[in-house]
């Protein structure tokens, strides 16, 4: 992606995208229609213990340190049932700051567990703990949990699997066994030190050195030919595979050789099924697809690989490979290789997205009380280090950024939430735009002047908004610097994908889709292309939109944004709920001041009692 490798920050301006829709007023139908009557306590409880801990690997002939939880690469798996109450105590045992967010999860009335550093908590501090706590109200499925402070993402990441409740089936024939693959890049160098020389250069990150399934990367890659994932495959069975990206940079093609897949669920929420032999998966998104053991008695391939929209951007092209092998296969016969679409079939992509559809889309906003517009994409400051040609390495000499109409979010010196809370003035502003202030040709052409000035506004600016309101959100890539597939990632929330397409959005020839339109929390906005999402912003609390991958390298990106709901005079049934949520705000006063911040969403949220 062009993101990925392009776009990073001087240490004086952070380039992430940053909106903030504050609800100053409410009505009592808002109210009425968006209380929450009782607070979320789970039908049972499950308890997890993670410890943020230094482990030596060895990947491709090379050892080093990486920062994993428990000791495991990838991480432990989180088991709940839907309606479970969820309890991780994390405890950090490294020298760095950590955070987990657990990407999927609604969060209802527990904003202060999503995990993004800087936004909902202070990073966890090395030799410090922090208990994450969340119900998974009316949640299922497959999502996952990833550090959300700087690139610790690429080794801190594992699988949430949430099962229907007892005695509710599946919408699909239950499979045999269940298995899930995790998809992720690897780097021979220490990830955060590339972050710290990345965020220093203003340039891309290095390529990675290769991608793995479950931590194995398989024997396309030099010194690692024993190297590979297996699962054991039983003829005649069907099986379900739980797939989740959860790399940096790279969104990924997958397929299995000679085998057919099932789509079943898209991002923890169940879809009409469609089949289909390669499917895209971004960062951040998870897939579980039904594949039937219906072939000859062999080992097959399964293989994730590379798709890259944007142009003359350098990207690793060897896939990595895991088997498929049945009961009674020949050791020494080979396996059966998997053909990946090339690189940039966009047609590929289009095929995948047009094949989901919401099993049940319930509680679809019809009628729309705000609409808005933004678009996204790349920008090019100007290098202020005494001596740009060696110093900054993004084009010119200049450094990329990353804005959302033409604006690119400043840090501020006191953290948002915290200044909201307090009523410090001077750290925001509430004039974003919900609209690009200039109409231009997005696709093709750009808001400044192309090669001379490229550089976006810069500001730490929000958009006010009603609670409750039901919200119509176009995403717009841009070419200002070049057009490529943007994926987008809603904390605290779930969408409609009610629309895409190619080139410029408009409203008079979108077909939107208002039947049975997926239900998401992550969309990657196609190349040179739009995106219509529609959600109700009814969910207290603060939660991020913002790209993946990640900028910060995880919380920098071409659309960032955070919501915001602040609870006045609110009771609940949990005598305890007020005081988590004044605990929560107090511990936003952090001791660390490297923010990175991003678009704010503020919401003001009625009485839940």
């Amino acid at each position: 992606m062009l993101s990925s490798r392009l776009m990073a920050i001087s240490s004086s301006t952070l380039l992430a995208l940053v909106i903030v829709f504050v609800f100053l007023s409410y009505q009592a139908s808002h109210c009425d229609a968006h209380k929450q009557k009782h607070w979320p306590v789970g039908r049972s409880t499950r308890f997890y213990d993670f410890k943020v801990q230094k482990t030596k690997v060895t990947k491709l002939c090379k050892s080093k340190e990486i920062i994993t939880i428990n000791g495991m690469f990838p991480g432990p798996t989180v088991y709940a049932e839907e309606d479970d109450r969820v309890i991780i105590k994390v405890t950090n045992e490294t020298p760095h700051n950590a955070t987990i967010h657990w990407h999927g999860v609604r969060q209802r009335l527990t904003c202060w567990s999503d995990g993004p550093s800087y936004i909902t908590q202070c990073p966890i501090q090395p030799g410090q703990t922090y208990t994450y706590e969340f119900t998974l109200v009316e949640q299922k499925g497959t999502m996952l949990w990833h550090a959300h402070i700087s690139w610790l993402r690429a080794t801190v990441h594992g699988a949430i699997v949430v099962y229907p409740k007892k005695g509710v089936p599946y919408p699909f024939k239950h499979p045999y066994e269940e298995h899930t693959l995790i998809f992720a890049e690897y780097w021979f160098k220490n990830s955060l030190k590339i972050e710290k020389n990345v965020l220093a250069s203003g340039g891309g990150p290095p390529v990675a050195d290769a991608y793995l399934i479950n931590g194995h990367p398989g024997p396309k890659y030099n010194c690692s030919a024993t190297d590979v994932y297996k699962i054991d495959i039983v003829p005649g069975k069907t099986y379900l595979l739980r797939l989740i990206n959860a790399g940096l940079n790279t969104e990924l093609f997958f397929t299995i050789a000679g085998h057919e897949m099932t789509v079943v669920e898209a991002d923890g929420e169940y879809v009409k099924p469609f089949n289909l032999n390669r499917l895209m998966i971004t960062p951040g998104q998870t897939i579980n697809v039904l594949v039937a053991a219906d072939r000859p008695i062999g080992t097959y391939d399964m293989a994730a690989g590379a798709y890259m929209s944007a142009k003359n951007v350098p990207f690793q092209n060897v896939s990595a490979v895991a088997r498929f092998q049945y009961t009674g296969a020949s050791l020494a016969s080979a396996s059966q290789p998997a053909q990946l679409p090339s690189f940039n079939n966009n047609l590929a992509v289009k095929s995948h997205m047009d094949g989901l559809r919401s099993l049940n889309a319930t509680n679809l906003p019809l009628d729309i009380d705000t609409n808005l517009f933004f678009t996204i994409g790349l920008n090019v400051e100007p290098c202020h280090a005494p001596n740009p040609n060696r110093s900054c390495q993004g084009p010119g000499g200049g450094v990329f950024s990353a804005s959302m109409n033409n604006i690119s979010f400043v840090k501020p010196a006191v953290a948002l939430l915290q200044a909201y809370h307090d009523d410090i003035e001077g750290q925001y502003r509430t004039d974003f735009p919900r609209r690009p202030r200039k109409a231009y040709d997005y696709v093709n052409g750009a808001p400044n002047n192309v090669t001379v000035d490229t550089a976006s506004l810069s500001g730490t600016r929000v958009t006010l908004l009603d609670y409750g309101a039901n919200v119509q959100l176009v995403l717009q890539d841009t070419g200002t610097v070049g057009v490529e597939n943007h994926p987008i990632h809603l904390h605290g929330f779930s969408f409609y994908l009610v629309g895409y397409g190619s080139g410029n959005y408009h409203a008079s020839r979108a077909k939107l889709n208002l039947v049975d339109p997926p239900y998401m929390n992550t969309i990657g906005v196609p190349v040179g292309g739009w995106a219509a999402i529609r959600f109700t912003a009814d969910n207290p609390g603060m939660c991020l939109v913002h790209a993946l991958p990640p900028r910060d390298p995880h919380e920098l990106g071409p659309i960032d944004g955070l919501y915001r709901e602040e609870r006045r005079g609110a009771t609940t049934d949990s005598p305890s709920s007020t005081s988590r949520l004044a605990d929560m705000l107090k511990k936003l006063i952090c001791s660390h001041r490297n923010l990175q911040v991003f678009p704010l969403f503020l919401f003001q949220y009625c009485d839940v009692s």
